[in-house]
């Protein structure tokens, strides 16, 4: 059943630049797709438009149905119990997602208190479960502190847990690891991996590297200069790419041979 719906989607700024061109793709539930391309392809601003937060300046036109929902063109009150319950983001920099004036806890408390009903210490268990979930240490420490007293790994991973707090259908995951030394990369990638195999969501996953994406997902979708250029599976991309762009990116990608063997041994 198709989860995500984008036809004709296209992107402009108030002075009539077009940033994203005539974009079409679909999304099945618990399906894995993977945009990829360079800085200004169009990719970060393509799930922004899917979420209706499209920054002040630019405009959607087209249509994007999220679980049945119209995106394009509808009134901000109306796609607030979207965000959270079908879809959620973890972006690049989880130092300027998350309100640095607040405890992690109540971050994480807030939207799932709303979706569960959960209140005192039900709800404080309920987040010490949910950080504890994406593997950090010693949650209780965690929910008390500001985003500024933890690592840039734990902020990511606290950013995963609010992500995953209301079980969304789909997960949009925004370049969540290229801000991280590598190590600490590949350990995000395997338990972002493992937590959406878990629940069965589908996953919307931005990178400019192939290696990444291939880890990841089980189909990309390679955009350059705001167009689709070339679509297929991750494999078909890798080993027989048709366009020019799509054989750059391949050449360039690091790691792709061991990204390719960890996919297929899932």
């Amino acid at each position: 059943m198709t989860l995500l719906d984008v036809r004709g989607l296209t992107v402009r700024t108030s002075d009539g630049r077009t940033l994203v061109d005539d974009l079409s793709f679909t999304l099945a539930g618990g399906e894995r797709l993977g945009l990829i391309g360079e800085s200004g392809s169009g990719k970060s601003l393509t799930t922004l438009a899917v979420l209706g937060l499209l920054p002040d300046g630019m405009s959607a036109a087209g249509s994007v149905e999220l679980a049945g929902v119209q995106i394009v063109g509808v009134p901000e009150k109306r796609l607030t119990g979207v965000r959270g319950r079908d879809a959620a983001v973890v972006f690049q920099e989880p130092l300027t997602a998350l309100d640095p004036l607040m405890r992690v806890g109540r971050q994480i408390a807030e939207p799932l208190g709303r979706r569960t009903g959960l209140k005192g210490r039900d709800l404080r268990r309920a987040v010490a479960d949910a950080l504890a979930q994406v593997r950090l240490p010693d949650p209780d420490r965690i929910a008390r502190a500001f985003p500024h007293e933890i690592s840039g790994g734990q902020r990511q991973r606290v950013a995963l847990a609010m992500a995953l707090a209301c079980e969304p259908k789909l997960l949009i995951a925004d370049e969540p690891t290229t801000a991280l030394d590598v190590s600490v990369q590949a350990e995000m990638l395997e338990l972002m991996d493992t937590l959406v195999r878990e629940r069965g969501m589908a996953v919307l996953f931005v990178s400019h590297d192939l290696a990444v994406v291939a880890r990841i997902t089980d189909r990309a979708l390679v955009m350059k200069g705001g167009r689709a250029v070339e679509e297929g599976t991750v494999d078909a991309l890798v080993r027989s790419p048709r366009e020019e762009y799509t054989r750059t990116l391949v050449a360039s990608a690091r790691r792709l041979e061991s990204a390719l063997d960890l996919r297929s041994s899932r």
